[in-house]
């Protein structure tokens, strides 16, 4: 019984965690999180793509290949917000990517 319990609380934490709008792009293939995102597309229809320091190029390159290949014409760019963050080990950039799905 307490097996079935935790099994059932993993699956509803597993399924909050799918309705969030955010993505952390990590040091992964491009085109792997770009399936990712196209996933997470499935769910919702705004998601945020978020990078730091030299992960920048590659959520920059998830977008456009979400916007200009594989939903071409049924997602854009909202809005694009570039900040830098001070840490110990100096600044580090970030961005963040709105994309919406039509």
């Amino acid at each position: 019984m307490a097996t079935q319990e935790s099994s059932q609380s993993k699956s509803i934490n597993t399924e909050e965690t799918e309705t969030n709008n955010e993505l952390i792009v990590t040091n992964e293939p491009v085109m792997q999180t770009a399936i990712d995102t196209l996933t997470r597309f499935s769910v919702t229809k705004k998601l945020v793509l978020k990078a730091y320091g030299d992960i920048i190029p590659n959520a920059v390159a998830v977008a456009n290949i979400i916007t200009e290949n594989i939903l071409k014409g049924n997602s854009r760019i909202e809005k694009i917000s570039l900040d830098s963050d001070i840490t110990e080990e100096g600044m580090i950039s970030n961005i963040q990517i709105f994309l919406l799905k039509n």
